[in-house]
Formats: C-alpha cells, sequence, structure tokens
C-alpha cells in the first residue's frame, strides 16, 4: 500500500510537471519570443488570416503565380494527408500525372522549358515555395492577364527570392502566396493609373 501511494504521488507530479507546467512554459515562451511562427505563421490581411508561409495553397487564376502541385490530390494542400506520393520515377501513375500537367500549362500559355517544380509534387505535398526559375517562367503569362510589363514582373520576383539558409542549406526560394499578394497590390496600383 506504501508503495502504492508513493507511485501515485509520483505519477501526480510528474504529470502535474510534465503534462501542465512544462507546456505552458513552453507555450508561453514561443508566444512573448516567436508569436508568428508559434501561431501557424499566418499572413493576415485587414486582420483577416489570408494562408499561411509554410503551407502552400492552389492557385488557379492566370493572373496570378502558380504553385507547386500537391501530392495530397483528394483534397490539395491538405495538411491532414501530408506526404510525397512515393511514386518512382518510372511508375505509369506519376508519368501520367506529369504528362497532364504539362498539358495543363500548355493549355493555359505556357511557353518554354516548363520546370519541373510546376509538375513534381514536394516531398511533404504542401511546399509553399517555388524554384525562381518557375517564377520567372510564368511572368509572360501573367503579363498577358495583367497587362503588368514583364520588366517589372521580373523586378517583383527578384525581391522575393528567399535566398538559401546559412548560405549552403537548401536552395533559393519564392514564396508563391507572399508573391501573389505583392502581385494583387502591384495590380491594384496599375488599375489605379
Amino acid at each position: 500500500m506504501k508503495n502504492l501511494k508513493s507511485g501515485l504521488i509520483v505519477f501526480a507530479f510528474l504529470f502535474i510537471i510534465t503534462g501542465v507546467v512544462y507546456p505552458l512554459i513552453v507555450t508561453g515562451i514561443g508566444q512573448l519570443v516567436f508569436k508568428s511562427q508559434v501561431n501557424g505563421s499566418l499572413i493576415y490581411i485587414e486582420n483577416k488570416p489570408v494562408g499561411s508561409k509554410l503551407i502552400g495553397q492552389p492557385f488557379q487564376n492566370p493572373g496570378l503565380f502558380w504553385s507547386r502541385p500537391s501530392s495530397t490530390d483528394d483534397f490539395p494542400y491538405n495538411a491532414l494527408s501530408s506526404g510525397g506520393s512515393n511514386l518512382g520515377p518510372t511508375n505509369q501513375i506519376l508519368v501520367k500525372r506529369v504528362e497532364e500537367r504539362i498539358a495543363y500549362l500548355r493549355k493555359n500559355d505556357f511557353k518554354g522549358q516548363i520546370p519541373s517544380s510546376l509538375v513534381l509534387d514536394s516531398g511533404s505535398g504542401l511546399d509553399p515555395d517555388i524554384t525562381p526559375q518557375a517564377a520567372y517562367s510564368q511572368i509572360p503569362r501573367i503579363s498577358m492577364y495583367t497587362h503588368i510589363p514583364q520588366n517589372v514582373l521580373k523586378s517583383l520576383v527578384s525581391k522575393h527570392i528567399k535566398k538559401r539558409q546559412l548560405g549552403f542549406l537548401g536552395h533559393d526560394r519564392v514564396n508563391v502566396l507572399e508573391l501573389n499578394l505583392a502581385l494583387i497590390k502591384m495590380e491594384k496600383d496599375y488599375a489605379g493609373k
């Protein structure tokens, strides 16, 4: 009985420390130091969340930059079913998907060589970024639909390129949501002229 009592006391103590005190301290520190990241790195416009910097979104409007394809087929960019498709390069399902994506891009006024990041899923299926090459390659289509000169769009893309982390980790990238929000603002400015 004495062992049971001491065991329950230790359990209650550890439960309170690890299940209540520690999470509250970590959450509090996170809210103070990393408020945006702790809350999902959400982007707000007029106090309304429009998306997260960390999760891609499907953009279908031809006047906007398009994201990388999502591997979460039933509901694109669904974080609950995050993960790669696990289809190998010789898998006929993958080959068919890539061919369909290329055909879709061609049908939507895509000229020139198509960057792989516009037809291949990312490892998570939720990637919010595309390569600078993928962003630059979409400029002719976007210019045609928005009537913003291509050199202005190139400058916009260049301003949104995020360099490799620490100079050697990853690749240069462009966050599609942030780029599209800047494009929408630019388009409003051009419409007002």
